[in-house]
């Protein structure tokens, strides 16, 4: 079929000034969903183009919210040795029923009184038996020696080769960016043929509140999709500021409510519209 020159000329125009489509390496913005988020949607932060496409609750059940996962790939979580609202007993049938293909493990281990052989032993245990893709401790970014990653080095001393693990998980709060990119190149420094996943990061209570997230997560986000180290990242937090104070003060306190990525009403906060942003 002949097509009129005109229509040549306007398609290859359509084709040059075509709004890009919104694509940020897939698989690394997600949702860290705490347990008392029954009343938000994760489905507000799913554009439905990859831009953020995971959730994890802290456990290894469904996120507790109005819209389930919300379209997101759910990561289940066994935060604690053995607790009741996920026991160790029921992680592989959990996994099994809801179908996710990453658990993340043991929630700030090196602040919690878990030492890095008992958590080896633990995981050899429990963590190596399911055939999807694992993750060790999540470990704080303290310095002080036996916490952070001198800890996560401590623990894979003691397994001795014996604990499977795809990720190295890392929690950092602190004063800027710099500090936090310093931070996660030295994990890869340390690890240099393991992938990342930061599943909790902010600064920690900025005078400036809101704004100085906004300007630290920007600069965060821009080297986190940069790095091919970096399989995948977490923001602080995916709740609104008055389910924060109410249910986590401590958190609230530590971290400010600056960084939460809903507001009150259950919109997205600026944070949250940034995290969806190409």
């Amino acid at each position: 079929m002949k097509v009129p020159f005109a229509a040549v000329v306007t398609l290859a125009l359509d084709y040059l000034f075509a709004r890009p489509t919104m694509q940020h390496g897939p698989g690394k913005r997600g949702l860290a969903w705490p347990y008392y988020n029954d009343g938000l949607d994760p489905g507000k932060l799913n554009d439905h183009q990859g831009t953020v496409n995971l959730i994890y609750d802290y456990e290894t059940y469904a996120p507790p919210s109005s819209n389930g996962d919300g379209g997101l790939a759910f990561i289940g979580m066994q935060r604690c040795l053995d607790c009741g609202s996920s026991p160790i007993a029921q992680l592989a049938a959990r996994q099994k029923q809801l179908k996710f293909s990453t658990v993340f493990t043991l929630n700030e281990p090196d602040l919690n009184g878990i030492s890095p052989g008992q958590a080896a032993d633990w995981y050899k245990q429990h963590i190596n038996p399911l055939a999807i893709k694992k993750a060790l401790p999540a470990v704080t970014s303290s310095t002080d020696l036996g916490k952070g990653l001198n800890w996560v080095q401590q623990m894979v001393k003691a397994c001795n080769g014996g604990c499977h693990f795809d990720y190295i998980n890392l929690h950092w709060y602190g004063q800027d960016f710099a500090q936090f990119k310093a931070h996660v190149n030295d994990a890869h420094s340390r690890f240099p043929h393991n992938k990342i996943v930061i599943t909790e990061f902010a600064l920690q209570n900025p005078r400036g509140g809101q704004a100085d997230q906004i300007k630290f997560f920007k600069a965060a986000f821009a080297f986190l999709d940069s790095a091919s180290f970096v399989e995948m990242y977490f923001p602080f937090v995916a709740t609104s500021p008055n389910l924060f104070k109410s249910h986590d003060p401590s958190g609230a306190a530590f971290v400010g409510t600056g960084s939460t990525l809903y507001k009150d009403d259950g919109t997205i906060s600026a944070v949250g519209e940034l995290l969806l942003k190409a």
